[in-house]
């Protein structure tokens, strides 16, 4: 099954995509839906609601307030060693503020204070039920599905200091979507393939298989320091090729266009627009 959450008359709503159309669910977005929905209930809601075609549907970031966003870094071993890196004992975590999440077809701002927006193609995790000091096992049965999340980072602000998080989290600067894909469609992203490309040109070209950290190790360890709930989202990392590592490096310019592939999830294609001032 995939969900998404649409732009609606009347605001977002969270809706269920077939191959062709979007039926258009009472809920704000696919978070306020997991919140009042267990995920063996979902096929049962389609119903009587409207039907829209896909292609005149407008994609909001699939979250549009996750409580957590909390991001991996370093986790794929062959951006960990083009980072020059050892692989690490423990994820490396970060957070976003939902301000920074935009849809998988809108504009990405690139802002006039950095001139180093940089790419990062990553496999988001969204959870479907609370989770609290997990096991690998309960962690994997709280997922409720797979996304798409371009990590998009300042790298001029991101090593201002030893700490990321003002690169990270910059706003209207965040690809999700545009569908949350049950686990059971993609063998709970075990082994899928993501992709980055530029203007066409393929920057980034990975398998979720490469992760140091799996989606079920990374949800079992953030379980054990905090409660996860319905709607979070996790983003689990990129793979190697971002512009950062390159010699010369390489980072976002006006008018590119931004594409980030999952096998089985869809794309996000966001053209770089200036911000606005």
């Amino acid at each position: 099954m995939r969900l998404a959450t649409v732009r609606h008359t009347s605001g977002t709503r969270a809706a269920i995509v077939d191959d062709d159309t979007v039926a258009v669910l009472p809920y704000g977005d696919v978070g306020a839906l997991l919140s009042e929905v267990e995920p063996g209930d979902l096929s049962g809601l389609r119903g009587e609601a409207p039907v829209t075609p896909v292609a005149e549907a407008g994609f909001a970031p699939l979250l549009t307030a996750p409580g957590k966003i909390i991001c991996v870094g370093l986790n794929y071993r062959s951006h960990i060693l083009e980072m020059g890196r050892e692989l690490p004992a423990h994820p490396t975590l970060f957070a976003k503020f939902a301000d920074s999440l935009i849809g998988a077809r809108d504009d990405l701002e690139l802002p006039a204070t950095s001139e180093q927006v940089d790419w990062e193609a990553e496999l988001g995790v969204v959870i479907g039920a609370p989770v609290r000091r997990a096991t690998p096992e309960q962690a994997r049965a709280a997922i409720a599905g797979y996304t798409i999340v371009n990590d998009v980072s300042m790298r001029d602000w991101q090593w201002r200091t030893t700490q990321w998080l003002q690169g990270k989290a910059f706003e209207r600067s965040t690809p999700v979507g545009p569908y949350l894909v049950t686990p059971d469609e993609v063998d709970h992203a075990r082994d899928l393939e993501l992709r980055c490309e530029v203007d066409g040109v393929t920057m980034q070209r990975g398998r979720t298989s490469d992760l140091v950290f799996d989606p079920a190790d990374i949800v079992a360890y953030v379980s054990g320091f905090t409660t996860l709930r319905p709607g979070d989202l996790i983003a689990t990392g990129t793979p190697g090729g971002v512009g950062a590592a390159r010699d010369p490096k390489v980072f976002l310019q006006p008018g590119q266009v931004l594409r980030t592939v999952i096998d089985g999830l869809g794309e996000c294609v966001n053209e770089c627009r200036e911000e606005k001032a």
